[in-house]
């Protein structure tokens, strides 16, 4: 008498065929993408090309204090286009997430339209790149870093009010309705007791949001929407190659730094 064969659990099943699904998936994105193993390793003449141009810095050119002035300035526009544009977004982008957070401020017919829109908002501005945003701001206000500006706070009003609508949805909230109980209205509430306990988050979130302004702001110069990006874009159109590896490393300076005071900021504030 045969057995029969035993038949492999559903869950095996399932990883196997989520594995086929990947492998297939991964397949066709590298033919898509036109990855050649060929151009990989006949490339390596080009980089050498490249770094022989590129070091070192004002070999053949000597850089003059002009135009590290002007690059510092750009560098110091870039700086100013990330703060202001996050500041910006923060606060629309705290306004909106207030909107869209479940039941939080508003408990009337109006709740679900007003929690729908404000969510499809801040889906749709999270999800345009901020290169495009920059572009349309361009051709709205014109070249310069107000354009940038711009872009980056709507790119960060899609983040920070998707991540501070979650901030706000996981807090307790007992102890806004025990409020509203003793006779506070729900907005009293929420300022009193929700948002101070989503504070630590909210503000993580943001120390976030301004680390991504400032790599984002370095991208946006290259459409005209000002900052180093700009410098950057035309230096490499001229093969300035040595120049451009100064701006690379003031970016590389600054993107650290940043990132450095944005982790110790984080740090403090979890800890306390």
């Amino acid at each position: 008498m045969h057995s029969s064969p035993k038949r492999l659990p559903p869950k095996i099943h399932l990883v196997l065929s989520g594995l086929a699904v990947f492998i297939i998936f991964s397949i066709w994105s590298f033919i898509g993408s036109g990855f050649s193993f060929e151009k990989l390793f006949s490339s390596p003449e080009y980089l050498m090309d490249f770094l022989r141009r590129a070091f070192p810095p004002f070999e053949e050119h000597r850089i003059t204090w002009d135009a590290f002035l002007r690059y510092l300035d750009a560098l110091l526009e870039t700086v100013q286009m990330a703060f202001a544009g996050t500041i910006l977004g923060i606060i629309f982008g705290f306004a909106l997430s207030l909107m869209a957070s479940k039941n939080l401020l508003f408990s009337s017919s109006l709740t679900k339209p007003l929690q729908v829109f404000a969510k499809a908002l801040i889906a749709f501005f999270r999800t345009v790149p901020d290169l495009v945003w920059a572009i349309v701001f361009v051709v709205v206000v014109g070249l310069g870093a107000f354009a940038g500006t711009l872009a980056i706070m709507v790119d960060t009003i899609g983040f920070c009010g998707r991540f501070f609508a979650e901030e706000m949805e996981e807090v307790d909230k007992s102890p806004a309705e025990a409020l509203e109980c003793c006779g506070a209205t729900k907005v009293d509430a929420v300022f009193a007791s929700v948002i101070p306990a989503a504070m630590p988050g909210l503000i993580a979130t943001s120390l976030f949001a301004f680390e991504k302004a400032v790599r984002s702001s370095v991208i946006l110069g290259i459409v005209g929407a000002g900052g180093i990006g700009l410098q950057l874009q035309s230096l490499f159109n001229f093969f300035s190659y040595d120049r451009a590896m100064v701006i690379i490393g003031m970016i590389f300076v600054l993107v650290i730094g940043i990132e450095r005071l944005s982790n110790y900021a984080r740090s403090k504030i979890m800890n306390n």
